[in-house]
């Protein structure tokens, strides 16, 4: 009929095909197709409107296929952080962390060697690192050979470490390796991976501390100051009185205040950071204002001990 699309059209054909996601980027395709122009019969007009409804229809199709892609490109991303999330590292290195986390306290090895003589060899001496209780070695899986595709895999699935004694892992599996984020340590020499392991081993276990005296000084005069509040007028008794340190209020022998800090130092009219014994000094405690003359002000810092070899 005049001015219908038919006088102008074949078809036209909006099709969403089909969408698939593979390994690499997605696509979402939409195809408009035109057929060629039709002429018009002798003697009879035809209005332009077609064009239009083309125009229209592309622009249907081409915010259609946008849209689409859009959205199929920020579900990839989102598969794609959450695997690269869960695809945590786990090396010599990293067991502390977990061990602050409050989890298991155990370092799993899977050893590979060149012979069966050296692999024997190096478990025997691992299993006999002592670092008390605390912590916990355990070998779940030992070869002759290089390390395999199969290794890195139950590595990746225990979070355990390879411990490889003259082989290595080559090609494909390295990238494996890298890929899946698993810790492969190399050694040549036995004494050296017993040396990395029992330090792993100490590393994992929670540090010990003690506490350290750094200083008293005895309040002599309490004063009041509308900027700084309570000011307590100072002898140093003993040791260093350091700004920032951590400190108790003793009074007549008892703790009337644990875990203040030594908010303020002053000599005179200046602000300084550390008052030796035998001088005075201005001290303000932060937020804490009850303070008395006789007073006795501590101040003491924690300090991690030593473990025994």
């Amino acid at each position: 009929e005049r001015g219908g699309l038919g006088h102008v059209l074949n078809e036209v054909r909006l099709r969403v095909l089909r969408v698939e996601q593979q390994h690499g980027p997605m696509h979402a395709l939409v195809r408009i197709k035109v057929g060629p122009r039709q002429r018009a019969p002798h003697g009879r007009s035809v209005e332009r409107r077609a064009d239009a409804d083309v125009a229209l229809h592309a622009a249907v199709a081409h915010s259609l296929q946008r849209r689409v892609a859009r959205r199929l490109l920020g579900a990839c991303r989102e598969r794609n952080a959450l695997l690269a999330k869960n695809r945590v590292k786990r090396s010599l290195e990293d067991f502390l962390e977990s061990i602050e986390k409050g989890e298991v306290a155990e370092l799993t090895l899977i050893i590979k060697g060149d012979v069966s003589g050296s692999v024997e060899a190096l478990e025997d001496a691992l299993l006999k690192i002592d670092v008390g209780e605390e912590v916990n070695l355990r070998v779940i899986h030992r070869g002759v050979g290089a390390i395999t595709k199969n290794d890195v895999t139950l590595a990746s699935a225990s979070k355990a470490v390879i411990i490889g004694f003259n082989v290595r892992a080559e090609g494909k599996v390295a990238e494996l390796a890298t890929h899946e984020g698993v810790d492969v340590r190399y050694y040549s020499i036995i004494y050296q991976a017993i040396e990395e392991v029992e330090a792993a081993l100490r590393g994992m276990l929670k540090p010990e501390y003690e506490e350290v005296q750094l200083g008293s000084a005895q309040v002599r005069e309490v004063f009041k100051s509308s900027k700084f509040g309570t000011i307590a007028g100072c002898l140093v008794q003993s040791g260093d009185i350091k700004r920032n340190s951590k400190a108790r209020l003793i009074r007549d022998g008892v703790v009337v205040a644990e875990n203040v800090a030594i908010a303020g130092l002053r000599r005179f009219k200046d602000d300084v950071t550390e008052v030796r014994e035998g001088y005075e000094c201005g001290i303000n405690l932060g937020n804490f204002q009850d303070v008395k003359v006789e007073d006795i002000i501590a101040t003491f810092e924690m300090r991690e001990k030593p473990r025994k070899a």
